[in-house]
């Protein structure tokens, strides 16, 4: 997940564990439409990026000259003359919206909204600031949303207004920048509610919940299952500054999960992934790199040491293949590395190389995520893009190649992967994380020569972040969307099967940021998914 950008916030609650009854089988489903074996071939598709121009949102705008002196927060200043305001009356008078946003000049901005159910003050996120609380906010009748938010020796404000309804959940109006009381920028924008999206219900295709189980803080961010335990790792909350950690959860009966043990470590708490090999527990931490616990006795993990020795650094992400960790670090190393381990013996991990990938195309290169398969490592560079290393000799790695692109100056956010092989080729289902993007399927079967070949994507205000591939289906945590499972044994055609509704306005510790749902999701091979959502915690549900 992104490590700067977006930052999380949550509110420490109760260990609470959840059963839900699952005698009852679920009911039996109609086979999928038969998909004809896929021969490899395709027809390369062209790059669209990840945000999409649409064209200006609404028939309204912003009426001062850009560089005026004015009252930012003056409604008359919006002409919304050919809106539609009486289809506005239609709006419940609280809600979620991610705003997907269109300046004049045709660049993108993106700002998320929460107006509390209880008539409170209601808040706004963007990239430049998180949780504001809201100056003005009217919905139902009208949407009229600003802030204002200090910085060091100016103020900067920003104001929405809604000119009408344009479909189930989605208000388009326009919005105006101002800084210092100078108005700088105004565009379109559209916002969508984030409810179920497309009419949905809360699950298809079989899926069902076996039960759910609260853990640690509201912001759990990442799970992994072995032994008949699922380890939930939590990152801090930097709201309330509760602390993050891990919660040990024996899934012996999926039906009713039991916390065993939480732990938390004084100012070393902010854990990100988990992964186990034996009897070691890793733990990515953004404070000391990964700590290893010793886990012979399951339920009782057991502080072994932190690596790498020497100075602490932040370790985001870990992938375990064979007999090697990798354990990617976004700081503080200016491009971020990834160290690569020797796990022959689990408990001893053995630092054979830090892996830096040169940034050639980023003016925000960060190392964030990692997939190894068949002697090659996968790196999502975030803005810097995807980058494909042979890692055979962990001693000297060499870059084969790079899928990135840069369309009118937005950067790759990429995110996320998973890679297998599919008619004789390989290939990488690769997820990017932020405003309006979505899963690309890229032929890496030559490195050198990436070709994109499928795509699938949902809603434009919303974000995928992790996936996880099992033969010929892929399991996406797609956050608002929460959890798409897709047949992609026609690589070229994603083609969803199953789904299931993690997200809730209602649910404690929702907020108004992008990045907020279903989060992190595990697949062991026992016949249950694995699925962490930032606020309703771990999630079982049975396989489709």
């Amino acid at each position: 997940m992104a490590f700067a950008a977006f930052p999380f916030r949550a509110v420490l609650i109760g260990v609470v564990s959840l059963g839900l009854a699952c005698s009852d089988k679920p009911e039996p489903k109609p086979p999928p439409p038969p998909v004809e074996p896929w021969d490899g071939t395709y027809t390369p598709l062209v790059e669209p990026s990840d945000w999409v121009d649409r064209g200006a949102f609404a028939s309204c705008s912003y009426t001062p000259p850009t560089g005026t002196n004015v009252d930012c927060d003056d409604p008359t200043l919006f002409d919304l003359s050919k809106c539609d305001l009486a289809s506005l009356a239609t709006l419940d008078p609280h809600g979620i919206y991610q705003v997907d946003m269109r300046d004049t000049a045709g660049q993108p901005d993106a700002v998320g909204l929460r107006v509390p159910p209880d008539g409170g003050t209601g808040t706004m996120s963007s990239l430049y600031f998180v949780g504001h609380p809201l100056v003005r906010q009217q919905l139902q009748g009208s949407f009229q949303f600003s802030v204002k938010v200090p910085r060091r020796t100016s103020f900067r404000q920003m104001v929405l207004a809604g000119c009408g309804v344009s479909g189930p959940g989605t208000v388009t109006g326009c919005f105006a920048h101002c800084n210092n009381g100078k108005f700088i920028a105004s565009g379109t924008f559209e916002a969508a509610r984030m409810t179920w999206g497309r009419g949905e219900s809360e699950s298809s295709g079989g899926l069902r919940l076996v039960s759910e189980t609260h853990v640690q803080t509201r912001r759990p961010a990442d799970v992994f299952v072995h032994r008949k335990h699922a380890y939930v790792v939590s990152i801090d909350d930097f709201d309330t500054k509760a602390p993050g950690g891990l919660s040990v959860v024996d899934v012996s009966d999926p039906s009713h999960p039991v916390i065993k043990k939480s732990i938390t470590i004084p100012g070393d708490s902010y854990w990100n992934a988990a992964w186990a090999k034996d009897d070691a527990l890793y733990i990515a931490s953004k404070a000391t790199g990964v700590i290893v616990f010793d886990i012979s006795n399951p339920a009782d993990p057991v502080f072994v040491r932190s690596l790498p020795t020497g100075a602490p650094i932040n370790v985001h992400t870990l992938f375990v293949d064979g007999n090697r960790l990798y354990a990617v670090s976004p700081a503080p190393a200016v491009t971020g590395e990834t160290l690569i381990f020797d796990i022959s013996s689990p408990l001893e991990p053995v630092l054979l190389n830090r892996l830096v990938t040169p940034d050639e195309v980023s003016w925000v290169p960060s190392a964030h995520d990692s997939f190894a398969y068949q002697d090659r490592l996968y790196v999502n560079q975030f803005s810097t893009g995807y980058v494909v290393f042979d890692v055979k000799d962990a001693q000297n790695p060499r870059q084969l190649g790079r899928y990135t692109f840069s369309v009118d100056g937005r950067e790759p956010l990429s995110h996320a992967s998973a890679v297998g092989t599919f008619a004789g080729k390989t290939i990488a289902f690769e997820g990017g994380e932020g405003s309006g993007t979505h899963l690309r399927v890229l032929d890496v079967t030559d490195p050198a020569n990436i070709q994109l070949i499928g795509r699938y994507k949902l809603r434009p205000q919303t974000s995928i972040h992790n996936v996880i591939l099992k033969d010929t289906l892929l399991y996406i945590a797609y956050y608002h969307e929460g959890l798409r499972v897709l047949d992609v044994s026609n690589p070229t055609q994603p083609r969803e099967v199953a789904y299931f509704n993690t997200y809730r306005e209602s649910d404690p510790g929702r907020t108004d940021d992008l990045l907020d749902g279903a989060i992190g999701i595990r697949v062991p091979g026992d016949g249950y998914v694995y699925l962490v959502d930032l606020a309703r915690g771990l999630l079982i549900l049975n396989e489709p």
